[in-house]
């Protein structure tokens, strides 16, 4: 994918003494009180603010928080405790800037947070008239927010219209290094791990990866759909019934790659959704009619886990069970450390999966971990998302 990468535009001393703006992505977790529950994004913005600065530009950032009404601003959706927040990270002051579209005042060498962008009104239908005034505010657009990469809005999609030169800041084009590694580029076997509650949230992101990978390992309440489609019995676990035949395609077109989607051999059971419920391991053929499966069982865990070790490129999207209750971890467990061993390059995404990450501490073992979500998933349906496509083209003139 070629797009003009604001890495190298420093490099090149194109950068100082210009106005730089920054879509970043700061829309960060709070409390009732406002205060910032958990900053990995905005420690993730930080090192394309660095550069900018380091380049001496005049630089500004702007950032979504929470959803908005466009034109309504409301105390709760400030960029204040992000500002203060920033300004602990960069060890520098940054002035929180209102009402900005019409101009903002900020010298080389500087940073300014600009307020919430989604409370400026055509935000979010990409009215042009705003994106010329936001593009008219700087030289170089920069987006390093891949979590909204999904979006065409107007500081993801109209101001890189507009903007004299619009480029991919160091996190967006991590993203797309990875994500070109692992699904475009791939070292083989390419397995894909894909889990959830639910068929139907992510059947066309199944289609889309039985096309590409060998191994599609399935998890969560889409592990049971797939278990009956391929006559097993569930008990009362979460399955689609009416995606049976959905499931059955997938699985088939699969096999006629000679690729496989491993049905588990057994699991993980309780009689109620808790986590103090008694765990019990039975094999796929013995799931009593009151049973829930929670998770994967481990002669289940084992043969997937011995699938990853041996894997060229690894894609993981969703724990295989219930890890949140510790009784039904095991398989999220084996899965994460399969995956830490393993010398395949992984890319992995998706709230779900970067808790299961956190909470068995392979964070530096995962190649790429995504900062995206629904970015993250529409990228692994074959989409190709806004952000991208406007940086390409701009390149391309």
């Amino acid at each position: 994918m070629n797009v003009i990468r604001f890495t190298d535009l420093c490099a090149q001393g194109k950068v100082a003494g210009q106005r730089v703006f920054i879509r970043a992505d700061l829309n960060v977790p709070q409390d009732d009180t406002g205060r910032i529950t958990e900053d990995t994004r905005i420690r993730a913005s930080v090192p394309c603010i660095q550069q900018a600065l380091a380049a001496g530009a005049a630089v500004m950032v702007t950032s979504h928080l929470g959803r908005p009404t466009e034109g309504e601003f409301k105390p709760e959706d400030s960029l204040a405790p992000v500002a203060a927040r920033l300004a602990e990270l960069l060890g520098r002051e940054v002035p929180l800037v209102a009402n900005w579209v019409d101009g903002v005042d900020v010298k080389p060498g500087n940073v300014v947070l600009l307020e919430n962008c989604r409370v400026n009104k055509g935000e979010k239908k990409n009215d042009p008239a705003l994106a010329k005034k936001m593009a008219a505010l700087c030289d170089i657009y920069v987006n390093d927010a891949f979590g909204t990469a999904h979006r065409a809005e107007g500081t993801t999609y109209g101001i890189a219209e507009y903007a004299k030169v619009a480029s991919a800041g160091p996190l967006l084009a991590a993203e797309i290094d990875a994500i070109t590694r692992a699904l475009a580029t791939p070292k083989r076997p390419l397995v894909a791990i894909v889990a959830g509650s639910k068929v139907s949230t992510k059947l066309t992101i199944l289609k889309s990866l039985a096309e590409k990978v060998d191994q599609l390992i399935v998890g969560g309440g889409i592990a049971n759909t797939f278990m009956l489609a391929a006559g097993l019995p569930i008990g009362k676990s979460l399955a689609e019934p009416d995606l049976l035949d959905q499931a059955k395609a997938v699985i088939e077109a699969m096999r006629a790659r000679g690729a496989a989607v491993p049905i588990p051999v057994d699991v993980v059971t309780a009689k109620a959704f808790s986590a103090d419920a008694p765990a019990t391991v039975k094999a796929s053929t013995d799931v009593a009619a009151d049973d829930l499966i929670l998770d994967i069982g481990p002669k289940t865990a084992a043969q997937l886990a011995a699938q990853l070790r041996e894997a060229g490129t690894i894609v993981w999207n969703g724990p295989v069970g219930v890890f949140e209750f510790d009784a039904f971890a095991g398989g999220t467990k084996a899965i994460a450390e399969a995956i830490a061993e393993s010398p395949a390059f992984s890319i992995a995404g998706g709230g779900d999966t970067l808790a299961a990450i956190a909470k068995y501490g392979i964070e530096s073992k995962v190649g790429y971990i995504s900062t995206g979500g629904g970015a993250f998933l529409e990228i692994l349906e074959g989409k190709t998302l806004p952000a991208f496509e406007i940086l390409t083209r701009r390149a391309a003139q």
